[in-house]
Parts: structure tokens; sequence; C-alpha cells
């Protein structure tokens, strides 16, 4: 069996986490109820576990204070059948213990000491009428009414049926079952079949205020019938002691049972960062000009190594597309350094913005609209300069994007091209000390041929159209390398990009999603069975 302390704190619990995703989660006057009812609960054991305190609660006229009077056997409340006659509560204490702390504890300063009759500890109180005209009347009964161990509620065979009691009262009372009794007063004004009938109405009318099953007892003040029965049920009641555990039992099931409604009937599973998100993250950080420009930067370092050597220099009148952007091959990973790359134009923000949106409304499905509206609620700033917009840029800053070591195959093709450039300015220098000796009217030693061409005229031939091949099958291989450098910078500044969204996006949200988890938790853990199968009905 649960202790009741145990669920007093499963439910301050559940309200914490609550209140921890908040402030509107639940509803501020719940929250205070439940704290109210955690210092209200230790107050209450703390005071006296030797006393039940059994409030008899009706309205004007239904005989409350007259049946209060039989069960003592004598004239302690004054009556009067026509207007109220309680301006305040007035305590009937059986038994010679020390009820004083106890009933300071209530405010109820009008006491009435009996050491005989009903068992020692039975403390009765003669409540204000609940309808009555004076405002203050009704304030100090609904006041005891939610402090006191056991309800007694007395109706009558006039008003048994008002709206208004079992609407404003009775039906409020479903948790409470165990700690109510409902007294159907004055019957001695009614033939035996009408007490029958009366009461079986009484009945149907209680189980559609979701309160069948709770005791009904038949009673005349005034003739003493079923005044024993009533009297053995407090006396029950006395002697075992537990009315005030059973009565706070019946309100954490009523407040468990509220703080379980508005967590739905089901927890959200744990958030992640899908595709959606991280796309229009990773525009707003640029990532695609990253990419572009990494890109670009292969291409031209493929260019400027493996390229034919006379025309390398106009590849470096070109600035690295990189370098451009503060993101050089031989940056730091934990460097925490700007780039230099246009902030992300209204467009993009607006899309960035509305993917965090979108998420965190994928993220809360399933949820309550009050956890939901927690969750917007706790969408960060977007716009420049925020921290997102920061840490996005900062994380693009942090990835390298470049290659830190050259390729093995530009070194390979670079050196064949220096060898083709000797090649050609060989076959170059061949031929013009050819046409030296042939301007200088000197011999010239014979010129070996390769088929018909002059093999001077080869080598340089050859080696220039060598090179400019190769030069152009680097450029074809540089195309493909700069695709892969591509894929290799997207992903790593998309692993960059699901970081931060993790950190900035997903986090307060995962955070949010777990108090929802703890709180539906914590309060299944105050509720009892019964309470969880009414808030299921009430559904």
């Amino acid at each position: 069996m649960v202790l009741i302390a145990d669920r007093l704190a499963a439910l301050g619990e559940a309200v914490e986490h609550a209140v921890a995703a908040g402030p509107d989660v639940l509803p501020a006057e719940l929250v205070d109820q439940t704290r109210a009812l955690a210092r209200r609960a230790g107050e209450r054991l703390r005071l006296s576990e030797q006393h039940t305190v059994v409030a008899v609660a009706g309205a004007t006229g239904s005989g409350k204070s007259s049946l209060v009077n039989a069960l003592v056997g004598e004239q302690v409340a004054t009556v009067d059948v026509l207007r109220p006659t309680t301006a305040e509560a007035m305590a009937v204490v059986h038994g010679v213990r020390d009820a004083g702390p106890l009933l300071d504890w209530l405010a109820v300063r009008e006491r009435v000491a009996r050491p005989a009759g009903q068992p020692s500890g039975l403390v009765l109180l003669d409540l204000p009428d609940h309808d009555s005209v004076r405002t203050e009347h009704r304030l100090e009964a609904e006041r005891l009414i939610g402090l006191v161990d056991l309800m007694v509620w007395v109706l009558d065979p006039q008003k048994y049926a008002d709206a208004a009691v079992h609407e404003r009262y009775l039906r409020s009372l479903t948790t409470h079952r165990d700690v109510l009794l409902i007294v159907l007063n004055q019957v001695d004004r009614l033939e035996p079949d009408e007490v029958r009938a009366t009461l079986a109405d009484a009945r149907r009318l209680l189980a559609e205020d979701g309160l069948d099953g709770v005791r009904v007892l038949p009673v005349s003040a005034r003739t003493g019938e079923g005044v024993d029965d009533l009297r053995a049920a407090l006396a029950d009641a006395a002697a075992r002691h537990e009315a005030h555990r059973e009565r706070l039992a019946a309100d954490v099931d009523a407040l468990a049972a509220q703080v379980l409604v508005r967590c739905g009937d089901a927890p959200a599973g744990p958030p992640t960062a899908d595709r959606d998100l991280v796309d229009a993250l990773s525009e707003a950080a640029g990532v695609p000009t990253v990419v572009e420009a990494a890109a670009g930067s292969y291409r031209l370092s493929a260019r400027l190594a493996t390229g034919w050597p006379p025309t390398r220099w106009l590849s470096r009148l070109r600035a690295d597309p990189l370098h451009r952007i503060h993101l050089g091959p031989a940056r730091a990973r934990d460097e925490v350094a700007r780039t230099s790359l246009p902030p992300a134009g209204p467009a993009e923000r607006a899309r960035a913005a509305g993917a965090v949106r979108d998420w965190r409304d994928r993220a809360g499905a399933g949820l309550p609209d009050a956890w939901r509206a927690a969750i917007r609620a706790a969408e960060p700033d977007d716009g420049p300069g925020s921290a997102l917009t920061d840490d996005l840029d900062r994380a693009v800053a942090r990835t390298p994007v470049a290659r830190e070591r050259r390729p093995l195959w530009w070194s390979v093709v670079g050196w064949f091209q220096w060898v083709l450039l000797a090649v050609a300015v060989g076959g170059g220098l061949w031929l013009a000390a050819l046409a030296g000796l042939d301007a200088l009217r000197l011999p010239a030693p014979e010129t070996p041929m390769v088929g018909a061409v002059p093999l001077p005229t080869a080598l340089a031939l050859g080696g220039v159209v060598l090179g400019l091949l190769l030069a152009g099958a680097g450029r074809v291989a540089a195309s493909v390398g700069a695709r892969r450098a591509a894929a290799r910078a997207s992903a790593g500044l998309r692993r960059a990009v699901v970081e931060v969204a993790d950190t900035r996006v997903v986090a307060p949200v995962a955070q949010l999603v777990a108090h929802h988890a703890a709180c539906r938790e914590a309060a299944g853990r105050a509720a009892t069975k019964r309470s969880r199968r009414g808030r299921r009905e009430e559904r």
C-alpha cells in the first residue's frame, strides 16, 4: 500500500515538473491548491492521529442542526426550520482527548465537550448552511468542508434534487466517496413507499454525479429513525482513526486526476533534429556558399598543382574562395573566430524561423495545448546576432572544409608536367640552335627524325600538346575531386549544424518533453487506480 506521504510527494513532484516547463502549463489555481494541500496535510498529520473530524453539512431547512442534537443526545445546536441559525461552526468533542490544537487549526471557536457517548476522539462540526443568504456563512462552510476528515451531507425530501447542490458540491466529490455519507433527513414526513421512491431517486441522481455506491441513510432527527445507524457509522470511522488519511488521499486523488487530464493520454517521443530543420538552418548558416567555396578551392588548388606550368600564373591571379570567407585549410577545429560570410537574408531567416516553429509543432504533437504552447514559447530568437545565428556561424568557422594534405595524384601529374615542359623547352632550344646555325650559314648536324617529323619539333610540339592534354585531364579529375570535396564539406558542415540544432533548438524542447513525461509519471503515482479510471471516464 502506497503511503499518503509518498503520494503527496509524487503529486508535488508532478506539479513542480509542470511549473518548470512553463507558468501556464497548469492553472495557477491548481498549483496553489496542490501546494496548499501539502502544507495542510503536514499540519493535519502532526496535530492529531486520534481525532476524527466529521462535518455535518446541508442546506437551510434540511435539519442538520437537529441531526447533530439527535446524534449527541441533547440540545447543543440551535434549531430553526425557517431561516439559518448557524452563523459559525460549532464543535461537539466526544471523549477526554484534548482537541484544542486541532480545533484551533480549524479556527472553530464554539466548542462543546461530551466525555461520554460516542467513541473518544469523534469531533462533530455543525456547519453554517451552504446555501445561506449570508455570504460569510457560505464561505465558512466551504472552508471547513475542505479541511474536515469525514463529510455527512444532509438532504431533505423537498430539496434533495436541487441542481445547485449537485452541481456545485456533490458532483465535485467523486474522488471523496470514501469519506462521504449522504443522509436523507425528515423521512418521517413521508409514507414508506415514498421513502423508498425518494431514496431510489436520490441514489440515481448521485450515480449521475459519479457517486454511485456512496452510502445513503434514511434518517429522522425528530423521531430518531436511522439515527443509530448513522451514529454507528460515525463510531466505526472514529474507532478506525483512518478518516483523516482517507480524506487526504481523496484530496490527492482529486488533484492528481486534474494534473493527469492536463498531461494528456500519452507522452511525446524524444525529439530529434529532422532533415527539414537541418536544411533550413544550413541555408541560414551559409552552408551552400561554403560548400561551393570548398569545391572552388579544390579546383583552384588542383589547377595550380597539375596545370600547364606556363599558364599557372593565370590561376594565381584568382583568390582562393575559402580564403575570401576566412576558411583556409589551416584553420584550427576549435577556433571560435567568425566567418566573413554575408548574414542570412530575410528569406533564409524566415525559412529558418518557420522551420524551427514547424519542428517544434511536430515535436509537441500529441501533447495537450498548454504543453505545446510552452514548447512554442521556448522558441529561440533567430535574428541576426542571436545566439542561434552566432552558434551556427562559429560552427561553420570551426569545421574543416579544405584538405590539409595534397592528393598524391597532384604531385605525380605536377611532376609529369614539369617533365613535359622540360621536353618542350629542350625541343624548342634544339630548334632555336638549328635556326641559329642556319642563320649563320654554318653546317648543322643531321637532325634525327620521328617518322616524317624532326625530333626537336616532335619534342617541342609533343611536350606542349601532351602538357595541355594532361592539364585538361587534370581538370576533369579535379572536377570529380571537387565534387567529393564538396560532399565531404557538406557532410561535416551538416554535422556541425546538427550539433547546434541539438543544443539550441532540440535540447530545450527535449527538456520540456522530459518534464511532461516526469509530470505524467509522478501524477500517475500520486493517483489511485480509481481516480485514473474516473479521469478516463471524464474524457
